[in-house]
C-alpha cells in the first residue's frame, strides 16, 4: 500500500519534470537479435583467417555477488552468440573450414530454480546452431587435440580489450599455460586479433542494433536537458539512465559521467556525487547498451540553461572541429587524416584565444614524450586537448575498425565516434614541469585560463559509413541555440 506521502511526492514529480518533446520517429529494428545463420559466417570468416588450427575460446564466469546480472564476453559472444555464463568452444579448423563444437557447464536443477535454466547438450543445436559436450570432457580433447600437429590459437578471456594486459589469472590463460607445460613442442598463438578483423565491418543486423542503441541513448540526454532544477550530478545521471531502462535499454554501455565544473575537466570522472550550479558546464558522457550493442554520445550542457560568452567561445570551437572531422570521415578517407583536422581547428582557436602562444608553440609535458624524434607531441595545444577523438562502437564501446586492415581508411560498415575535446583548468598549469620553456608558457597564457577556468567541452557523436556515405545516428541537440531552446522547455519549479 502506497503511503500519502508517497502520493504526494509522486504528484510533486510529475509536476517537475517537463515531457519529452515528440522526435521524429525511428524505426526499430524488425528482428533486435543476430541469426544462427551470421554466427556461423562470421565463423567461418574467422576460420578464413586461421587456415588450419585449434581455436580455444571460454566465455565468461558466473558471478559471485547478485548486484547485476551476467553479460558475455565480447569475443565469445560474437562467435557464439551464447549469453550465459561458465561455458567453452573448439573449434578446429582444417583447410579454412572449421567444425565448432560447445563445452557447456551444466546448471544444477536447484540452481536453476533461483536463476533459469541454461543450454545443454540436449537443445544446443536448436539455440546455438552448434552440437556441444559436457564441460567436464574438455581437457581430454585438448590434450588429444594437442598431438594432432595442429597449432592452437587462444581468445583470450578478457572483459574489455582497453585494460586487456592488466587482466591476469583468467581460466583461459591458466589452461593455455597448462598445456603448454605438457606439450612443451605446442605452437600457441593469440587469436584476438583475426576476431577483432572480422568484428571490424558491422553487418546490417549490427548496425540495426547500434543504431537502436543510439536512438535509446539519444533520448537519456534529451532527458537530462530536460531535467528541471538538477542540483547534483546524480540527477542528471538518474534522468539519463532511467529513459535508457525505460526504452529497453539493457544496461549502460559503461560508467555514466556526469562533471559539472571543475569535474567536467576529468575525462573519465565517474563518481556523479557533487553539485551543480548556475553558472556551471556539465559534460554528459553516457550510452547505453542494446542487446549487447553499445552506443557513445556525449553532451556539454550550461546548468543555467544558457551559456556564457566564454563558453559559447570553447564550445563552437569544439563543435567547428567536430563538423571539420566529418567532412574528412568518408569512405576511403584516411582516419588520421580527420583525426588532424580537428587539431588543426582546435589549435588555431587556442591560439587566437589566448590559451597557448602559438600554433606551433611547444611546452615540456608532465609525461614522457621525445620532442625530437615527436615535436607534435609537445605543442602547447595539447594540454588543452589531450584525447583521441575517435574509436570505433559495436560489441564493446570500443571496438575495432576496418581501418585497422584496411591501411587506416573508412569504409563501409564502419562505426564509430567523433568526440574532439578541450578541457580548461589552471590545474594543468600546475602539474607542468618546472623548466625554463614552461615557465613562459604559464606566464603568456594564465590570464587567459583563468578567464576559462574550469571549462571542460566534449561533443560526442555516433556515426555509420554507408554505400551513401557518412551518417549521423546520434540525433541529439548539439547546436547552442537547439540546446538553450530545449533546456527553455524544463519547468522551473520555486522551492
Amino acid at each position: 500500500m502506497r503511503s500519502s506521502r508517497y502520493l504526494a511526492v509522486a504528484a510533486l514529480l510529475a509536476v517537475t519534470h517537463a515531457p519529452l518533446p515528440a522526435q521524429p520517429a525511428q524505426s526499430a529494428p524488425a528482428d533486435t537479435s543476430i541469426s544462427k545463420a551470421e554466427v556461423a559466417a562470421r565463423r567461418a570468416a574467422f576460420a578464413e583467417r586461421i587456415g588450419d588450427g585449434v581455436v580455444l575460446a571460454f566465455g565468461g564466469r558466473t558471478l559471485v555477488h547478485d548486484f547485476t546480472t551476467f553479460y558475455q564476453l565480447a569475443a565469445f559472444r560474437y562467435l557464439t552468440e551464447l549469453n550465459e555464463p561458465d561455458h567453452a568452444f573448439v573449434m578446429v579448423v582444417r583447410n579454412k573450414v572449421p567444425q565448432t563444437t560447445l563445452f557447456l557447464t551444466k546448471m544444477e536443477p536447484r540452481t536453476a530454480f533461483y536463476y533459469g535454466t541454461s543450454t545443454d547438450s540436449t537443445n544446443s543445436v536448436s539455440r546455438t546452431g552448434l552440437p556441444a559436450r559436457s564441460f567436464g570432457a574438455l581437457p581430454a580433447v585438448l590434450d588429444s587435440l594437442a598431438t594432432s600437429g595442429l597449432p592452437f590459437y587462444h581468445i583470450p578471456d578478457v572483459e574489455t580489450m582497453d585494460f586487456s594486459r592488466a587482466d591476469s589469472l583468467t581460466r583461459g590463460q591458466e589452461t593455455v599455460k597448462a598445456l603448454a607445460r605438457k606439450h612443451p613442442t605446442l605452437t600457441i598463438r593469440n587469436a584476438m586479433p583475426h576476431v577483432l578483423a572480422v568484428r571490424g565491418k558491422k553487418s546490417a543486423a549490427e548496425l540495426a542494433l547500434i543504431r537502436k542503441a543510439v536512438e535509446v541513448s539519444s533520448e537519456g540526454h534529451r532527458a537530462a536537458m530536460l531535467t528541471a532544477n538538477p542540483l547534483h550530478e546524480y540527477e542528471l545521471r538518474a534522468a539519463i539512465e532511467y529513459e535508457f531502462t525505460r526504452r529497453g535499454a539493457e544496461r549502460v554501455a559503461y560508467g555514466s559521467i556526469v562533471g559539472s565544473g571543475y569535474n567536467g575537466t576529468t575525462l573519465h570522472y565517474m563518481k556523479d556525487m557533487d553539485p551543480v550550479k548556475p553558472g556551471d558546464l556539465v559534460v554528459i558522457d553516457a550510452g547505453a547498451e542494446y542487446r549487447g550493442y553499445a552506443a557513445d554520445i556525449t553532451r556539454t550542457i550550461p546548468v543555467s540553461g544558457t551559456y556564457t560568452a566564454e563558453q559559447r567561445q570553447l564550445y563552437q570551437l569544439v563543435l567547428d572541429a567536430q563538423k571539420a572531422a566529418e567532412r574528412n570521415s568518408k569512405p576511403g578517407m584516411s582516419i588520421r587524416a580527420a583525426a588532424d583536422s580537428t587539431v588543426v581547428v582546435r589549435t588555431k582557436g587556442l591560439a587566437a584565444l589566448g590559451l597557448i602562444e602559438s600554433a606551433d608553440a611547444q611546452y615540456d609535458p608532465p609525461w614522457r614524450v621525445d620532442c625530437t624524434a615527436n615535436p607534435q607531441g609537445c605543442k602547447q595545444a595539447n594540454l588543452w586537448m589531450i584525447h583521441g577523438i575517435s574509436h570505433g562502437i559495436g560489441l564493446a564501446v570500443h571496438d575495432p575498425l576496418q581501418g585497422d586492415l584496411n591501411g587506416g581508411r573508412f569504409a563501409e560498415g564502419d562505426a564509430f565516434t567523433i568526440e574532439p575535446g578541450i578541457y580548461v583548468s589552471t590545474r594543468a598549469l600546475d602539474v607542468l614541469p618546472d623548466t625554463p620553456r614552461n615557465r613562459q608558457f604559464k606566464a603568456k597564457v594564465l590570464a587567459a585560463v583563468k578567464k576559462y577556468e574550469n571549462t571542460g567541452i566534449r561533443i560526442e557523436d555516433d556515426y555509420i559509413i554507408t554505400d551513401k556515405g557518412l551518417e549521423r545516428i546520434s540525433l541529439v541537440p548539439r547546436e547552442i541555440p537547439e540546446i538553450e531552446a530545449l533546456m527553455k522547455r524544463r519547468r522551473v519549479i520555486q522551492p
